[in-house]
């Protein structure tokens, strides 16, 4: 007999697309009512299930942590209705989880790349930039398509955020790696270091906290998308705090960065600038907070649909992933309530389906 579970509630197919007749049969999602009665009756708002589109499964603040550790992290993303993954770069290797039928889907970027002496210790690959070609080649034949490179950090010898590699050096990176089949992501706080990675015809920035006017044709230009990343930016006063002391111009960087944060998300929407939501869960960032991050984007600007859409059917649509379509794996979340009305509740999901299971989310939290 077939393993049958009706969803009794409205599925949000898009935006602004609701359905009523879904069925998870064997895994799969259809419109069409099966022979045999169903296993389950769920109701709620169907939604797919939700993209975390910056993400560190395998990352802890020292650099990668045991599988035990990485397990728990996917199981608390996964609990919270992340069922995509985006994974921006993590010192572990993943791939065993890939397998696993009881965690998130992950899309996995390989190591972070960064300059000796200018990142994290422990997170990344450090490379020098003569060696930031074929260490891309390298995350990008690792990787599932994605490749990820620090596009800046504090540059101590200045005494503010500078680029971490040359831009002619970034440009033959971003090359290097579509000529290997993959995109490039670059995390960006700086205004010039968006110059920069626009210039090498990037795939995606994370953060972009310093997007200025003169970026915004850019973007929409070449189909560029951000991550805003509003849930860790939110840690940048506690860097302002520690930072000024010994780096006063840093310091009044980032603060001027964080005052601003809102303002250029919004400006970004209003332009019609693809936006996508990511928590940066990992090292200091806590899993399982995606929810966070959707009502951040809505507090910067955008209305509950988009602001639902960044970690739903278009960040889907963009990492080639399934909606809620006849055939798709069946991996949905339920709220009580319409989340484009009452959008509170993508923080309390009330059941979470992945491949066609109900999960039990009293387990596994980080």
């Amino acid at each position: 007999m077939p393993e049958i579970i009706e969803f009794s509630g409205v599925a949000l197919t898009g935006p602004e697309e609701e359905r009523r007749g879904l069925w998870s049969v064997d895994g799969r999602l259809t419109f069409v009512r099966p022979d045999g009665a169903p296993s389950a009756i769920l109701d709620g708002w169907v939604l797919p299930g939700l993209v975390d589109a910056h993400c560190h499964v395998g990352l802890g603040k020292g650099g990668a942590v045991d599988e035990e550790t990485a397990r728990v992290q996917a199981a608390t993303d996964r609990n919270a209705g992340t069922l995509l993954i985006r994974d921006a770069g993590s010192a572990s290797d993943t791939r065993w989880l890939q397998h696993r039928p009881d965690m998130p889907r992950i899309i996995r970027a390989g190591r972070h790349l960064a300059r000796k002496g200018r990142y994290i210790r422990g997170l990344a690959e450090e490379v020098e930039p003569e060696g930031l070609v074929e260490a891309v080649r390298k995350q990008a034949r690792f990787g599932d398509g994605w490749v990820k490179i620090v596009g800046d950090w504090i540059d101590r010898s200045v005494g503010d955020l500078g680029p971490s590699f040359p831009a002619a050096v970034v440009k033959d990176a971003v090359a290097a790696a579509h000529d290997e089949g993959a995109r490039v992501t670059a995390h960006c706080f700086a205004e010039q270091t968006i110059d920069d990675v626009l210039d090498a015809r990037i795939d995606c920035i994370e953060h972009a906290t310093g997007l200025l006017p003169r970026h915004i044709p850019r973007l929409l230009d070449q189909g560029v998308p951000i991550v805003p990343t509003l849930v860790n930016i939110a840690t940048f006063p506690d860097i302002v705090q520690q930072a000024a002391p010994k780096f006063p111009l840093y310091a009044g960087h980032m603060a001027a960065l964080w005052e601003r944060r809102y303002e250029r998300v919004r400006e970004a929407h209003e332009a019609g600038i693809r936006i996508y939501a990511g928590t940066d869960a990992g090292s200091v960032i806590k899993h399982g907070r995606i929810g966070e991050e959707i009502l951040e984007l809505h507090r910067a600007g955008l209305p509950p649909a988009a602001a639902l859409d960044s970690a739903c059917w278009s960040a889907r649509n963009w990492l080639g992933a399934d909606g809620i379509s006849e055939g798709a794996s069946a991996d949905v979340v339920l709220y009580a309530k319409d989340p484009r009305a009452s959008l509170d509740v993508v923080l309390n999901p009330q059941t979470v389906v992945l491949r066609g299971s109900v999960v039990d989310k009293d387990v596994d939290e980080e």
